[in-house]
């Protein structure tokens, strides 16, 4: 049991349901069929690691497509045994001419309330700007986000290539617009980037929880400053591992960011590329990582109290993992 508050939903497209909507859409089958393209086999780097991420694209662009994408994740994380799911996505993306960035948000919506109504499981959406993308998209993006808060969308986020665009300065406006509507906010920061990102997102865009964060690890001042700021960490162990961005889960930053007293959080981040959901990355970081019982379970403590969810929402939450330490 867990709470997932860091996974992308472009990451949870079973193979079986995009060939199934290659199919209906005409979409050819890539080389090798989609187990290959969208399974990531061995630790490479952040850019072999997208790719297989955005093997799915071509099956989203649609609202039906969408909302049985969406409707799955919920089903699949539930019967992980998840006790929460926060997912992202990045919905400009997946826009098409009949398809309107609003529209695609909605289609993901429905999906996952479609979801949770029939697990119990409860969800919340969070809305990623993307760096490649104008400033007029991500404008378009955190209003059509700031729309639909409190019908399903719960957060904002800026993913994508750190190192192409390194500077947080073209989000103000958007986060400003998602912090006026009270979404939560978050950002991928030093990840790839410098530990300094995640100041940058912190400072300049409010965010709260940084997702990823391992090259925080790297600045003694910085870790320490994440510590005192509360700022939370949103930690995706065996992506970082695929990615590079860690050498496994025993040397992993987590451990860093819990020695210097950082909040933390866990997610799986893309599963089905990675092969590994919520649950099997919570056994295998106490296994194989070395994370004790107790600091597990103060992970899922501050899980509860950093979800962008409602209050009613996390009291729940917080009283079962306390009830059952």
């Amino acid at each position: 049991m867990g709470l997932n508050l860091h996974t992308h939903l472009e990451g949870w497209v079973r193979p079986e349901t995009a060939a199934d909507l290659a199919r209906s859409m005409g979409v050819p089958e890539p080389a090798g069929g989609w187990d290959t393209a969208l399974r990531m086999r061995a630790p490479a780097d952040l850019t072999v690691f997208l790719a297989h991420v955005a093997a799915a694209y071509p099956v989203l662009g649609s609202a039906d497509a969408m909302r049985r994408v969406a409707r799955e994740a919920v089903e699949d994380a539930a019967a992980d045994g998840s006790d929460f799911l926060e997912i992202r996505f990045g919905p400009a993306t997946h826009a098409r001419p009949s398809f309107s960035i609003a529209g695609v948000i909605a289609a993901a919506c429905e999906g996952l309330d479609e979801g949770s109504r029939a697990t119990g499981l409860p969800v919340g959406l969070v809305v990623c700007l993307l760096r490649h993308h104008d400033d007029e998209t991500n404008v378009a993006v955190a209003r059509a986000a700031a729309a639909a808060a409190g019908r399903g969308v719960v957060g904002l986020d800026v993913a994508g290539d750190e190192l192409q665009f390194p500077s947080m300065a073209p989000y103000r406006a958007p986060y400003a617009i998602a912090a006026a509507a009270g979404l939560g906010l978050t950002a991928h920061a030093a990840e790839a980037g410098p530990a300094s990102s995640a100041v940058e997102a912190v400072e300049l865009l409010g965010a709260t929880r940084i997702g990823h964060g391992s090259r925080v690890a790297d600045d003694p001042s910085i870790l320490g400053w994440a510590a005192n700021e509360g700022v939370t960490i949103e930690v995706c162990p065996t992506s970082n591992v695929l990615t590079g961005a860690a050498r496994s889960l025993r040397s992993h930053p987590l451990h860093a960011f819990l020695a210097a007293g950082c909040r933390v959080v866990l997610g799986d981040d893309n599963p089905i590329n990675i092969g590994r959901r919520l649950a099997e990355e919570e056994r295998l970081l106490v296994s194989d990582g070395g994370l004790t019982a107790e600091q597990l379970h103060r992970i899922h403590l501050t899980s509860c109290d950093v979800a962008f969810t409602n209050d009613s929402t996390r009291a729940s939450l917080r009283k079962r993992f306390t009830a059952v330490h």
